[in-house]
């Protein structure tokens, strides 16, 4: 596959092993998601005034493209590289700009108090993990900003569809928020059941989400 050049290189990943496994997902399969943006993320920053925005496990882009169309000035971070290719590459179909950083979440730290929308979808860790991770994208947040965190919700497992099958790496909105440092303020934390599509009596993936606004 032709590489970028765009792209930074080297090896920023703090376990090689799960960012291979990421890889090969990707490459197996395109898109790895949905082509539209996640429609919380729409329905969020219908609000919002664009300014920077950082989507933290950016994937294929689809969020984060979505952003810069919307008029954000963005800065799309993944650990693989496969991922962030593709990413580019739909960035340039859609005749955006995108800054794309290739770095592990468990191992980069962003700029604090840098940005005014940060994200993170569906990244699911062990709970000491994610902890570290969101109190990081939390302090990236500038004064006013806002925090988006979206994930399949503990729920899931017993009433949802889909979705990792781990309870270790799940977690409810409320316990999300309950971790958020000072500061900040608790806007939206519920679970969410996703629409189902055609059938209305079908079961559909239960995600949690926390939006939390950074005092200004």
């Amino acid at each position: 596959m032709h590489r970028d050049p765009s792209l930074p290189v080297g090896d920023h990943t703090a376990d090689p092993e799960r960012r291979r496994m990421w890889d090969e997902r990707h490459a197996a399969r395109e898109p790895i998601e949905s082509t539209e943006p996640d429609p919380t993320l729409s329905a969020i920053v219908a609000d919002l005034r664009p300014g920077r925005a950082l989507d933290l496990g950016s994937g294929d882009g689809r969020n984060a493209v979505w952003l810069a169309q919307a008029g954000w000035s963005v800065t799309g971070v993944d650990f693989s590289p496969v991922a962030l290719e593709r990413a580019a590459a739909r960035a340039s179909r859609e005749g955006v700009g995108v800054d794309w950083v290739q770095r592990d979440l468990l191992a980069w730290t962003p700029d604090a108090a840098a940005y005014d929308l940060v994200t993170l979808f569906f990244i699911h860790l062990p709970a000491a993990e994610r902890r570290g991770v969101h109190a990081r994208a939390a302090a990236a947040v500038a004064p006013g900003g806002t925090l988006l965190v979206v994930a399949h919700d503990r729920t899931n497992l017993a009433h949802g569809v889909g979705g990792p099958q781990d309870p270790d790496v799940l977690f409810t909105a409320a316990e999300a928020a309950a971790e958020l440092p000072a500061g900040f303020e608790v806007v939206r934390a519920e679970a969410t059941r996703r629409r189902a599509g055609e059938d209305a009596g079908a079961r559909a993936p239960i995600d949690a989400v926390m939006v939390a606004r950074r005092a200004g």
